[in-house]
């Protein structure tokens, strides 16, 4: 006679097996989860991945670049002379961008992973700068030498793109409360606030428009690498005012 143990054991393991696929099964869902709140998170409060549409800040930047942008500041840290900032654009200073067709399927993933943070921003409606002159500041271009002066002492500025000069347009703009001047590193292919005088605010930026400040260049691979602020270069400014 068969002992009826013997049949139990096959049931017992067929338990067990589903038990751990189902066990599986929800902690990838809950690592998944966790994941995308996580991403969420670090988008809405910490950081940012942004796309390098143009030449503009070359040669730090290059068209293609990935950059990952802290949004503690503004906020919690300043934004100082000679960051690399992510702004919107504060009006009239993009043309229009025809987005690249693509599937309502491909549409809804595209939004979706960049809502989470998983792709890069677009750079459609944002602009990516260095910060010459902080609220305050009188920038002007240019001395003797055909250097910026900001404050009344000229600086050299090393980030400028080889064979550029640092404005081909001459300018005296003092840079209105909550707002700051901007100039792209490649002088003479960056539509920055030289060229905007005529909009409100004088060509400078609102700060409240300031996505936050690039940090580490992240992609691709081979231009790894933090983007730090030459604080030497305006270690002798001093500050507005003064």
């Amino acid at each position: 006679m068969t002992s009826p143990h013997r049949h139990a054991a096959p049931q017992h393991s067929a338990a067990r097996t589903g038990g751990g696929w189902g066990a599986v099964l929800r902690e990838t869902g809950i690592i998944l989860v966790s994941a995308i709140v996580l991403s969420l998170v670090i988008k809405t409060f910490f950081a940012q991945a942004f796309y390098i549409p143009s030449g503009s800040m070359e040669n730090t930047l290059l068209v293609g670049d990935r950059v990952m942008v802290t949004k503690l500041a503004p906020g919690p840290l300043s934004v100082n002379r000679g960051d690399i900032v992510v702004f919107k654009d504060p009006g009239g200073w993009l043309d229009p961008v025809t987005p690249a067709p693509q599937t309502p399927a491909q549409q809804v993933i595209s939004s979706t992973l960049t809502f989470i943070g998983l792709l890069p921003q677009d750079s459609g409606e944002h602009l990516i700068k260095r910060v010459i002159g902080v609220a305050g500041d009188h920038v002007e271009c240019c001395d003797e030498q055909g250097r910026l002066m900001i404050n009344g002492v000229s600086v050299d500025e090393p980030y400028i793109a080889e064979g550029s000069v640092p404005s081909q347009v001459e300018f005296d703009v003092v840079v209105p409360e909550g707002s700051v001047w901007v100039m792209g590193d490649n002088r003479g292919n960056s539509e920055d606030s030289r060229f905007h005088q005529g909009n409100p605010g004088g060509g400078s930026v609102p700060v409240d428009d300031i996505v936050g400040v690039a940090f580490v260049t992240v992609w691709p691979a081979d231009r790894l690498g933090l983007l730090r602020n030459p604080g030497t270069t305006f270690e002798a400014v001093p500050s507005a005012g003064s």
